[in-house]
């Protein structure tokens, strides 16, 4: 993947991050990065034992600064602040310092003084503290990514929607882009991106709203069957409880404070280069409170689960019985239409028997997603489980032109 000119610097950062993780295999880095083994062991090597500036085409920073004024602290103080679009206050300041080891760190209470001092920080603005909450995140990187579109704003030539996605277990931002429509195929095209350059996740959560979920009741769309193709289980939040992606919301509201509030955006480009320019600082430099005051590029790896280019054919076993839905999202099975779904049209299903008797469960790929219940006598509630669901009202219209597929 060739490196545009505004994120060369933090694709090389992130490259070596990676790289120095225990056990990576750096060739795979290499290959995913779209750079040579040659130009990836040149990073590294520069990396460590020059740190940051060995990335860079030629430094401006001193090799050593050991007698710092005063008024250089404060100096680099309000640079820090600035350029969290005067947001930041005296810890994340602080945390953020501490990685430049040439600096003699103030407390943060100094810090918070110094901002005050220089009228950028006012106690009306002061955000109070909510109280204690309880946190819950997953254990490894990649076990769990959310996404969620940010709440679109108008800029001069139509309006802009963000669409962000977060690791859960390290905040790590792993899509931030700036979209003109919030549809299935343009959520796809930049996962595509992700997955390429990260790897594939073993779960993904999201709302309820489309293009996740269907609005007119449907369980699965187009997309989210893609996303069973890959191997990636879907979740979805609880409607009306957007605690449930409280990372995302948490990364909307600093994505508002930090980029967007106070600015006028052109285009969609324009908006593009501002999340470009912000990304890196966000997942390299800003300490989060909930990771102890690291960043979420020291607690993020990429997945070894690679992105297939060319998706492998579907395999079942040798006992399941494989039905393929039809272009209404119907099955026939135990001479009967069953609905799956509209969204797994054209697609391969197997139904597994259970041990309960007349209770077949739904597979696609390695997902249960409904079950058939052969029980009820009541066509109006029979097979009424998760989503599958018998023709309500006789054999579907096409099943009456041909012999339905018995077991």
């Amino acid at each position: 993947m060739p490196f545009c000119e505004v994120s060369a610097m933090a694709q090389k950062r992130e490259f070596v991050m990676f790289a120095l993780n225990e056990g990576a295999n750096v060739r795979e880095l290499c290959r995913r990065f779209g750079i040579s083994p040659t130009t990836g062991y040149k990073w590294i090597e520069r990396y460590q034992a020059e740190g940051l500036a060995g990335l860079t085409e030629r430094s401006r920073r001193p090799h050593s600064s050991p007698q710092r004024t005063a008024w250089q602290v404060e100096a680099k103080v309000l640079e820090v602040r600035d350029k969290s679009n005067n947001v930041w206050g005296g810890r994340k300041i602080k945390g953020a310092l501490e990685k430049d080891s040439e600096l003699e760190i103030p407390a943060a209470s100094t810090i918070t003084a110094i901002l005050r001092r220089h009228e950028r920080l006012t106690e009306a603005g002061a955000a109070q503290h909510p109280g204690p909450w309880q946190r819950f995140e997953r254990e490894t990187p990649n076990e769990l990514w959310q996404m969620d579109f940010k709440g679109h704003f108008a800029i001069h030539s139509g309006r802009c929607h963000p669409l962000t996605t977060l690791d859960d277990h390290s905040r790590f931002n792993l899509v931030l882009s700036a979209c003109g429509n919030e549809q299935g195929r343009t959520v796809r095209g930049e996962l595509e991106i992700a997955f390429r350059h990260y790897g594939l996740p073993l779960a993904m959560l999201m709302d309820g709203g489309p293009p996740w979920s269907d609005p007119g009741g449907e369980l699965y769309t187009v997309f989210s069957v893609w996303l069973l193709r890959l191997g990636i289980r879907v979740l979805h939040g609880r409607p009306r409880h957007p605690q449930t992606q409280g990372k995302e919301e948490r990364f909307h509201r600093t994505l508002k404070a930090e980029v967007i509030s106070g600015r006028s955006f052109g285009d969609l480009a324009d908006c593009q280069r501002a999340f470009d320019q912000w990304r890196p600082r966000y997942n390299h430099e800003r300490p989060h409170e909930a990771l102890d005051m690291a960043t979420p590029a020291e607690r993020y790896r990429p997945s070894p689960r690679c992105f297939p280019e060319v998706l492998p054919a579907i395999e079942y076993g040798p006992g399941d019985k494989v039905r393929k839905v039809d272009s209404d999202g119907f099955i026939s099975f135990r001479n009967r239409p069953w609905r799956i779904g509209k969204a797994f049209r054209g697609e391969l299903v197997a139904l597994r028997s259970t041990d309960q008797d007349g209770l077949f469960s739904v597979h696609y790929c390695s997902h249960r997603i409904a079950t058939l219940d052969l029980r009820s006598t009541d066509r109006e509630a029979c097979g009424l489980v998760d989503n599958a669901k018998p023709c309500p009202q006789g054999p579907h219209p096409k099943q009456q032109q041909k012999q339905p597929v018995s077991s």
